[in-house]
């Protein structure tokens, strides 16, 4: 029988959710458990796909070609699992589903309402994965009391009625502030948002408490008190250094424990602490390398959240560590910033704005001999550069920008020139590649075949080949042995260019090969080995 732990926020978004469960879906996983995780978002988009990164940050995208919060991508690289389309909910595609239902007359003329129709959808969602994990864990987006979550949260008060008591286990993460000025925490924050919480029918198992300061004993006496948990389910969640360290920290407050108990469930295997000191050696590093990543969102990092952890797992790996700086595309100094890096990391996107600070980016990585890495559009952007600047061919574009360009050198899909719907019409999730030997990616994946996650619509116009390998640009790599998936300079010490998300799979203890081979460059770079 498939246990439930319900992870829901108060007080503030962008609590944590999603590390906490996770972190203690790890626990889990390390007693012998099947774990998986879910995701309800309460916004109306039917995916985060047409969002701009700002909203939400980084969209992750699964195997099978969901486009999803960047939650999943925590799930991922906690748990080393896959997600799918079943791991991510919208109220838009659960509202959507219904009203689809009511147009085809599955509710045989009933009045169609939130209670019973949207909840039970919701429910039936709750239970996707019954027959393939010990374990679910659910974690409902937004914070309690937003007026569009309302939908998610009665549907599990009446998931947790329907079941059995030791089947659901309710968690609730909190916020704790520190004012300053009272030199103060205070709990009445949580207190609001868990009477909130009960109002609707729901009492927490337990409360993970987010603070910048330590929790004493007082503090969790008063905590316990007011919010009916007894006070060793009242959990303390310090800022870490590092979020792999979270699992163990709840570790430390015996969360696998109480968990288990609460779920009357007993260890399917002796635990194992190896996890935890293979995270702790990630971090005894004193070696430095710096990486510029040149994007239109560097305001947010967020927005490139799997970029950000794949460059320090695969730093790790190589006993340094990494500092990021994140630079605008449009940024004047953009070039002179550039000079203090190692390594250039220009990232996926979409849109015209900051297109040509990219390219420049691109020109100074090449001239310069500095290791160079483009992921997706970063990898469109290369072949614009070297179109232009090695090639000579003058204007050359992507028609995502200049649907005129005499050299059209990146293009749309024949099958994708009509679009109606802009959501879930790219080229998602995997597709498999074939990579050339003798080059570059090859030495990275020591294999000739690949499968990795897309993202885009526009492909670099095969036409041009044989023009841009005559300059040294080659193809390493095809999708079904048209489609490029893999571009490469071989008279440089590592520039590579990807169609393709490799930050989607990289995973602590397993970086992902091009960010290592791209990080191990830049190493090189800076004790002049290149």
């Amino acid at each position: 029988m498939t246990k439930y732990i319900f992870i829901t926020g108060g007080v503030v978004s962008s609590l944590g959710k999603g590390i906490s469960g996770a972190s203690i879906g790890k626990l889990l996983q390390l007693h012998g458990f099947k774990v998986n995780m879910i995701k309800f978002d309460p916004y109306i988009n039917i995916d985060p796909g047409t969002m701009n990164p700002y909203q939400h940050g980084e969209i992750f995208v699964t195997i099978d070609g969901a486009e999803s919060d960047l939650d999943l991508g925590t799930y991922e690289r906690f748990l080393d699992i896959y997600m799918n389309k079943v791991n991510t909910n919208t109220a838009g595609d659960i509202y959507q589903t219904v009203i689809n239902r009511e147009r085809m007359g599955f509710y045989n003329g009933s009045t169609v309402q939130v209670i019973p129709h949207i909840t039970d959808e919701i429910k039936k969602r709750f239970v996707a994965l019954k027959d393939n994990c010990d374990i679910s864990i659910i974690e409902i987006g937004g914070t309690v009391g937003d007026i569009e979550g309302l939908p998610f949260v009665e549907s599990v008060r009446q998931f947790q009625l329907e079941n059995k008591k030791d089947d659901v286990l309710s968690i609730h993460i909190t916020l704790i502030p520190y004012i300053a000025g009272a030199q103060e925490l205070k709990t009445k924050p949580t207190q609001h948002s868990v009477n909130k919480l009960r109002e609707i029918g729901i009492s927490p198992d337990m409360i993970i408490c987010r603070t910048e300061h330590h929790i004493d004993n007082s503090l969790k006496e008063k905590i316990s008190l007011f919010c009916n948990v007894k006070k060793n389910y009242v959990i303390e969640a310090l800022d870490a250094p590092s979020i792999y360290y979270i699992p163990e920290f709840f570790y430390r407050q015996n969360v696998d424990l109480l968990v288990m108990n609460k779920l009357n469930i007993e260890p399917k295997k002796k635990f194992n602490k190896i996890w935890f000191k293979k995270i702790k050696l990630m971090s005894k590093f004193h070696k430095i390398i710096k990486v510029a990543v040149v994007g239109k969102y560097a305001n947010l990092k967020d927005a490139y959240k799997s970029i950000d952890e794949s460059l320090n797992l695969a730093a790790a790996e190589l006993k340094i560590k990494v500092e990021v700086y994140y630079f605008e595309s449009e940024d004047k100094n953009l070039i002179e910033k550039l000079k203090y890096c190692d390594c250039i990391l220009v990232p996926g996107g979409f849109g015209y704005r900051g297109i040509a600070g990219k390219v420049k980016a691109i020109t100074y990585a090449r001239e310069k001999k500095i290791p160079f890495f483009g992921i997706c559009l970063g990898m469109q952007c290369s072949v614009i550069e070297v179109s232009r600047n090695l090639a000579n061919l003058e204007g050359a574009n992507s028609t995502e920008f200049d649907k005129n360009t005499k050299y059209p050198v990146v293009k749309i899909l024949d099958g994708q020139k009509s679009i109606k719907y802009k959501g879930g019409t790219m080229r998602l999730g995997n597709y498999r590649a074939e990579i050339k030997k003798n080059t570059l990616a090859y030495s990275l994946y020591k294999t000739n075949k690949i499968n990795e996650r897309h993202r885009h619509r526009y492909e670099m116009n095969p036409e041009f080949i044989d023009i841009l390998e005559k300059v040294g640009f080659h193809v390493s790599a095809y999708h079904n042995g048209v489609l490029p998936e893999i571009v490469e300079i071989k008279n440089h010490p590592f520039f590579i260019g990807v169609q393709f998300h490799p930050e989607f799979n990289s995973r602590p203890m397993k970086a992902h090969p091009i960010f290592k081979g791209f990080i191990n460059a830049a190493i090189k770079k800076q004790n002049n080995l290149i």
